[in-house]
């Protein structure tokens, strides 16, 4: 369900490569080739956004002062004082937080304090460390609490997280559950090589080599050097190379690794940027042996491009992969079995092939734009005539 082409919604996201920001990025830029005018606020330029040229497409970045009487920026206030700004100028209708603190934070505070007849609608959508690593920090649970129940319409990436939100962190507040969404066309699996198409796998591997890939933010969560011992014992089973896309705190241990395992011919660090569907769609097998992870959207954009996975059965992962038809999901830590699912999914190309088109399938079936697109839009219709809404506040 549409709201009709003249809604503006501000989006509020972290800019950086991880799954959030990335999933907002698109989400917005969705709603934005439909007709509605989206307005990014972050603090930087989002690292999805590579559509420039859509003429309702606008970003505004905010500016946190420093101040020697202060240990950090004021990133909330800055936040709410930048939205406070564009809800005032554009008539902002609804402002979609991705990320409960500081983004939920600072829209609450941005929509109680404009100074405008109609305020705009508030829905937080909870991707996953907002609540179960920032959430129930003792520091931060009260504020996370408030935001979320202040929200007029709450989300959640998947059941496992909704449902964790309301037991762990007591949160007295009715989430729905709207996944991630993936687009399938983006995200394909790359056409067969011909005279008019060489093998782009060429790039990274020669033809009788598997091509594994791993993509995140290189946080602790991601266990990136689990990623580099799975590999190793791959590649002692046949012959394979590893492509390691992304940037983080961890990156310098999981290089360092390598190198003492004997990989570093074998595995390339290639560093951030936006367009990995190149990458996923020339790959074999994509590894996540993370020990959280709410949803796991480079999952999902390694399934639509036709790549089985491999990774920890934690979280809202299951709800992604299906355990032996999609992919395969193990304990988190259980190196040896991960390595072993991998070998026994590439070792037979009949399995492979099997598993890629099941992963495909569910990627397209699922989680497809056209699926998810419109339960946001019903979130947002709903938000805009929720009875909080109406009064005013």
């Amino acid at each position: 369900m549409r709201r009709g082409p003249d809604v503006n919604i501000a989006v509020l996201l972290h800019s950086g490569a991880g799954g959030s920001g990335v999933a907002a990025t698109e989400l917005g830029l969705s709603f934005a080739r439909s007709g509605d005018a989206v307005h990014f606020v972050a603090d930087r330029v989002p690292f999805r956004l590579t559509e420039p040229s859509l003429p309702n497409v606008f970003f505004h970045q905010v500016e946190a002062m420093t101040y020697p009487l202060f240990d950090a920026p004021l990133t909330t206030l800055a936040e709410a004082s930048k939205l406070a700004e564009v809800i005032e100028e554009v008539g902002i209708d609804v402002i979609h937080a991705h990320y409960a603190v500081p983004h939920a934070t600072a829209a609450v505070l941005a929509r109680d304090m404009v100074r405008a007849a109609r305020r705009p609608v508030v829905v937080t959508t909870l991707h996953g460390t907002d609540v179960t690593l920032v959430g129930l920090n003792r520091a931060y649970l009260r504020a996370t609490q408030y935001s979320i129940e202040r929200s007029d319409v709450v989300t959640a990436v998947s059941r496992y997280l909704a449902d964790y939100t309301n037991r762990e962190m007591g949160v007295r507040a009715p989430i729905r559950v709207i996944p991630n969404a993936v687009d399938h066309e983006r995200f394909r699996p790359a056409p067969a090589p011909g005279a008019d198409r060489p093998d782009a796998r060429q790039r990274f591997a020669h033809p009788d080599e598997k091509l594994l890939v791993h993509i995140s933010n290189f946080r602790a969560v991601k266990k990136v050097e689990d990623v580099i011992r799975v590999f190793g014992r791959v590649s002692e089973r046949l012959g394979a190379r590893l492509l390691m896309v992304g940037d983080g705190p961890d990156r310098p241990a999981a290089v360092a690794l390598a190198d003492t395992l004997g990989l570093t011919g074998r595995v390339s660090f290639l560093g951030s940027f936006p367009r990995i569907e190149d990458v996923l769609a020339v790959s074999d097998l994509f590894l996540l042996p993370s020990i959280k992870e709410s949803f796991g959207l480079s999952a999902l954009e390694a399934m639509a491009s036709g790549v089985p996975v491999v990774a920890s059965r934690i979280g809202g992962l299951p709800e992604v992969v299906e355990d032996g038809v999609s992919g395969r999901l193990l304990e988190p830590g259980d190196v040896e079995g991960m390595a072993r699912a991998a070998v026994e999914l590439l070792s037979d190309e009949g399995v492979h092939a099997r598993y890629a088109r099941a992963a495909r399938e569910r990627a397209v079936r699922e989680f497809s734009e056209e699926s998810v697109v419109p339960l946001v839009a019903r979130a947002y219709a709903d938000a805009l005539g929720s009875p909080v809404a109406a009064s005013g506040r």
